[in-house]
Order: C-alpha cells, then structure tokens, then sequence
C-alpha cells in the first residue's frame, strides 16, 4: 500500500492544499482484522489523521463547501461508487479492495472538536456522507459518528448527512439535541424498491425498506428527512412502474422530499459498474456504451426525463423535489447539469 504520499515525512499533499500538507504520519497505521461475521474478509486500516474538515474543490458544483469524511472505502460495495477512485491513490483495487480495505480516522471526534473550536473557523455548514457512507458496517465498531455530532451540536455548527445505513437511529438523541439548536439536514439514499436489483448492485447496504424505515422513524421524531432518488439506474430502475412504485413507498415513509439523481459512471467506478453489468446483464453493455458515449454521464434529455416522470409522481403522492433555501434539507446540485464532481451515492 502506498501510505509515502499522504505522509508527514513525505510531505505529501495529494489535495493541492498548502495548508495541509499531509493526511497522517507514517507510523500512525495500525491494520486490523476481525473474525467475527459481520467483518469477515474486511481490513481496517487506522490512522490518526492530521486533518477531519475538507474543502471542497472550487471547480465543484456542490451547494456546499466543507465536508467530514471520517472513513475511507465502504463495505456498502455499491458497484457504482464514484468513490472508488480515491482508493487509487493509496495503491489499493478500487474494486474488491474499495469494499473490504476500509480507512479508518480513529481521532476524527476529537480532530473536529479541535478544528470547530478554532478562532479561523466560521461555523459554516458541514456535510457527511457525500464521499463514503459515515454509518456503513464499521461504524458499527468504532463510533465516531457519536462524537462527531455531539462536537457539531456543541458548536451549534449546520451539517448535513447523506446515508444508506441504519445504523443512523442509533444516534437519534444526539440528532434531536443537535437539531434544537442548529440546522440539521437527514437525507436517505433510495434509489429503487426492486429486491433483486438491490441484492447484486448494493449487496452490503440495508434493503431498501429498512433504510425508509429510518425516514419513517426521522420524522415520527421531529426530524425532517428527505430522500435522494439515486441512483436511478438506465434501463434495470428506469421503467414507469419501478419509478413509481418507489416514488410511493417514498410518500409512504413519511419524507419530505425527493430528488432523483441517473446513474453517472466517472473514471474508477465506471469499469468496476461495467465488469458487473457484463456478467449480471450482457445485453445491456452496447446500450450502456452508447448512452455514455459522451462521458461520465447519461445525456441530458435522459437526466431531464427522469427528473420530470420523478417529479410528478412526487407531486401525485404529495411529496416534492428539494428546493433550494428549504430548512433541514441535504443540498444536492440539478441533476440535468453534468459536471465534474456532482453528488453522487455512496
């Protein structure tokens, strides 16, 4: 694994950021495996990080700036992460190896409480879960979203969280507390209801009803939650039926609102998506290349299509997409924009 880079003794600055210089020194890696079911096959790599906040990039189309992403890898093993690709630069497969090598920041609680209670810093919204899922399996061991919360509720400082875990409801009383005194956007990822498709393309994710669960859970407790529709998936989650019958379990859960997001495939994620789609639906390849033809993703008369069948049947069943100056809410770019780092899954 190639840690030189990211290093103190490197000075490694794989962000371009000169004012963080390095993520970790290079003796602060210490590699676990656990034989215990749920993380058979998975390694953890703990490092103490130098750094909890990012920024994001300027060339982003992100309605956010600063994100917190205390792990690396996810074993949810969404074929489609746009993730992947990070793993590239420790050396690591972007494929097996995005799903089983997990990063961990160890010290991210105590490092944002640090950051947070800083005279530079301006209070300014934190989003989670935009990178890799902060509530995946691993959390379930190292609990540093408790503490992160708890540092963001004591700074009264907004944040976000995106998630496919359901693990979230384990933090509720921290995310009522939080919510009493800043503004605290719960976003679920949903993308489709269908049980087969969930099965091969988001093996290690909860089903999809249990993640409405969490949103059906959300807001018997006060705390708004919306949907992010995505990925919609061209020509497995696409037809009518399947985008309203998971429009309508939406509505059913209780969520205040919906955004669709089309599949998008960048460099790392995309050959990883494309060796499944051979193998699970080979006839699909050539439409797929052909749909992608120009790029990372899918032409705009597609996106507009879906955004449009997406957004009356939200109005149907009495939900509505995501606006922006809406309270509570995870900000997600127009879908129909392409550019180089929109928001994606997990």
């Amino acid at each position: 694994m190639r840690w030189e880079n990211l290093t103190v003794e490197s000075g490694g600055n794989p962000s371009g950021n000169p004012a963080n210089p390095a993520l970790f020194g290079a003796d602060a890696v210490t590699t676990r495996t656990f034989d215990t079911p749920e993380f058979r096959g998975i390694t953890f790599h703990e490092i103490r990080a130098r750094s909890i906040v990012n920024r994001v990039p300027g060339a982003s189309r992100m309605p956010f700036e600063w994100t917190v992403n205390p792990y690396r890898g996810c074993s949810h093993a969404c074929v489609y992460c746009f993730a992947r690709k990070t793993h590239s630069y420790l050396d690591l497969d972007t494929g097996l190896g995005f799903d089983s090598q997990i990063v961990v920041k160890v010290n991210a609680p105590e490092l944002l409480r640090r950051q947070l209670g800083s005279r530079r810093w301006l209070g300014e919204h934190i989003a989670m879960g935009t990178n890799v899922d902060c509530y995946q399996r691993a959390e379930g061991r190292y609990q540093l979203m408790p503490g992160i919360i708890a540092a963001l509720r004591d700074h009264a400082n907004p944040f976000s969280i995106l998630t496919k875990g359901t693990l979230i409801l384990r933090d509720l009383d921290l995310l009522k507390q939080a919510a009493a005194v800043t503004e605290v956007g719960i976003s679920v990822s949903v993308g489709f209801t269908d049980l087969d498709l969930w099965r091969t393309v988001e093996p290690g994710t909860p089903a999809p009803e249990r993640r409405l669960d969490v949103v059906r859970t959300l807001s018997g407790h006060g705390i708004d939650c919306g949907v992010l529709m995505a990925p919609v998936i061209p020509f497995l989650g696409d037809d009518p039926s399947q985008l309203r019958a998971t429009v309508r379990a939406i509505a059913a859960s209780g969520a205040t609102s919906v955004t669709p997001l089309v599949l998008h495939l960048r460099p790392g994620a995309r050959e990883w998506f494309m060796s499944w789609l051979a193998h699970h639906h080979p006839h699909l390849v050539r439409r797929y290349e052909r749909l992608y033809a120009e790029g990372s993703y899918a032409p705009k008369w597609y996106q507009r299509r879906i955004t449009r069948q997406v957004h009356e049947l939200a109005e149907e069943y009495g939900i509505g997409p995501t606006r922006a100056g809406m309270p509570r809410r995870v900000p997600v770019p127009e879908p129909v924009a392409p550019g180089p780092t929109q928001l994606t899954l997990l």
